[in-house]
């Protein structure tokens, strides 16, 4: 789950992270509204979960009520990379000495925590990888060692941190990983942090993204609402316990396994076709799983056809093919579905699908051929 900035900016107020005062405002009056109460001069953000939104308008300074008013109606409702703007935050405008970088994520590679601190921040930090890479400081960390206050100004340190900032911007770090770690977050990342004329240190911006796993931990989380709006076909997914994500192609999936869900968005792209979305149905393939994937599926209008590749390992393939024929007598299909079935009780679950197979329903032996298939009728679909 990402946040947006102000919801981010809220996670990490709650972990005593300083953050500037503001408010979230949905209408140009209720910008002027916050903008009166925390004191002008006042930054005007665009609330959309991307990137770049200063470059595309969508962030403003503002310096008195009429101002507020203009560039609050000029952000709201603006497409930004395809994220219409639908919520502002008005912040009392800081004004910056200097700004850094920190982050917090995994590094599965290392099965360890990883910490980053530049000292070169608000700009990309894969601009900065790429254009002075030694200009980034990264610290492994062991989950049961933590992550404590004299490693943080370590690291600071050797990350040139200014000085004078160099105190509050280790305490920030110290609770920017608990914030990480308790508050289950697959990512935190300030950027820029600041030091301001006054010698304070503190998030001027916030991404975080949490960890959907954790959620049962975190009744709190129904606070942070989906302002933008979720995909109509992720929304129904999430209703139906899918793992789901929306694509743009014309070819849609449906794979038992996330390793196999990649492979076969590998293995269509590979043939020449594209992707409509990730679909990983998981262990299991019920007559239920399977009518609610498909009933997902179809209701991408892009769609024109639909890849069904099953790999049977605890899950038989002879169960999966009949939860497959009676998912399909529940749901109708507006496009032809291509099924690969393979592994355990693979012989046994074609010649069930077999006496069902025709022009709209078709099996093929490998997941080559029958992503070759499926691209094909794809193609014939869309003509």
């Amino acid at each position: 789950m990402d946040l947006l900035e102000y919801q981010g900016k809220q996670y990490f107020a709650r972990f005593g992270i300083p953050v500037s005062s503001g408010g979230t405002a949905d209408t140009p009056f209720e910008a002027v509204d916050v903008a009166d109460k925390v004191g002008y001069p006042v930054v005007v953000k665009a609330q959309v979960k991307v990137g770049g939104r200063g470059k595309a308008g969508g962030v403003k300074l503002a310096s008195d009520a009429d101002e507020v008013r203009t560039v609050a109606g000029q952000i709201l409702g603006l497409d930004i990379k395809g994220h219409v703007v639908k919520r502002l935050w008005v912040e009392h405008a800081s004004d910056i000495v200097h700004e850094y970088y920190a982050s917090f994520t995994l590094d599965r590679a290392e099965k360890r925590h990883l910490a980053m601190i530049s000292a070169r921040g608000g700009v990309d930090i894969e601009q900065v990888a790429d254009e002075e890479p030694d200009a980034i400081v990264k610290v492994l960390i062991d989950p049961v060692d933590g992550f404590h206050l004299d490693a943080a100004a370590d690291a600071v340190a050797a990350a040139g941190i200014d000085f004078e900032a160099r105190s509050g911007a280790a305490q920030i770090l110290v609770d920017l990983y608990r914030c990480y770690v308790e508050g289950d977050a697959d990512l935190v990342e300030i950027n820029p942090l600041i030091l301001t004329t006054a010698g304070k240190v503190h998030a001027l911006d916030a991404k975080v993204t949490l960890d959907d796993n954790a959620s049962f931990r975190h009744p709190e989380w129904a606070d942070f609402p989906d302002v933008e709006g979720l995909d109509p076909r992720e929304k129904l997914a999430r209703e139906r316990g899918l793992n789901y994500i929306g694509l743009d192609g014309t070819v849609g999936i449906i794979a038992n396994g996330a390793g196999l869900a990649m492979s076969t968005l590998d293995v269509v792209t590979q043939v020449g076709g594209a992707a409509a979305n990730f679909l990983d149905i998981g262990g299991g393939a019920s007559a239920d799983v399977m009518a609610a994937a498909l009933e997902v599926i179809n209701t991408d209008e892009k769609v024109r056809a639909i890849l069904v590749n099953i790999f049977g390992g605890i899950t038989r393939c002879d169960e999966v093919a009949r939860g497959i024929v009676e998912a399909l007598a529940r749901v109708e299909l507006r496009s032809p579905i291509v099924l690969r079935l393979d592994g355990t009780n693979a012989e046994e679950g074609r010649a069930i699908l077999a006496e069902h197979l025709s022009g709209r329903l078709r099996s093929e032996p490998t997941m080559l051929e029958a992503a070759r298939r499926a691209v094909e009728l794809a193609g014939r679909e869309a003509r």
